[in-house]
């Protein structure tokens, strides 16, 4: 299950940024997960859970924000989102593309730190 090994590097890249701002901890944490990014939404929910306990993320939240296929057609000339991942043509002229810009991303969006208690 490599979306444990994914969760662990999210967490050490977060640890390590709070880190060097001095410390805090951490409410939520956003991430951009593509449809191609061959990562598994619920298992990366689980394996995130499990390796925050222990560090400044223990009980943050994880939000995972679904990015889209997106190819680009030469024959439109324009970026197109794919209705399905069945078929990576040109969902307006029917050409077949494999110019993917956009699905496969697997990245760090935002991190929300707690107030610090009065």
């Amino acid at each position: 299950m490599h979306e444990l090994s994914l969760a662990t590097h999210v967490v050490e890249i977060v640890s390590e940024h709070l880190r060097q701002a001095g410390g805090g901890r951490v409410a939520a944490v956003t991430l951009r997960l593509g449809q191609l990014s061959c990562v598994h939404k619920d298992a990366l929910e689980y394996s995130f859970a499990l390796v925050c306990e222990g560090t400044p993320l223990a009980g943050a939240e994880l939000r995972i924000v679904m990015v889209p296929v997106v190819i680009f057609c030469p024959t439109c000339g324009n970026e197109v989102e794919l209705p399905s991942l069945q078929r990576f043509a040109c969902p307006v002229c029917g050409t077949r593309t494999a110019d993917i810009r956009q699905g496969r991303e697997l990245d760090i969006e935002s991190v929300e730190l707690l107030e610090p208690s009065s």
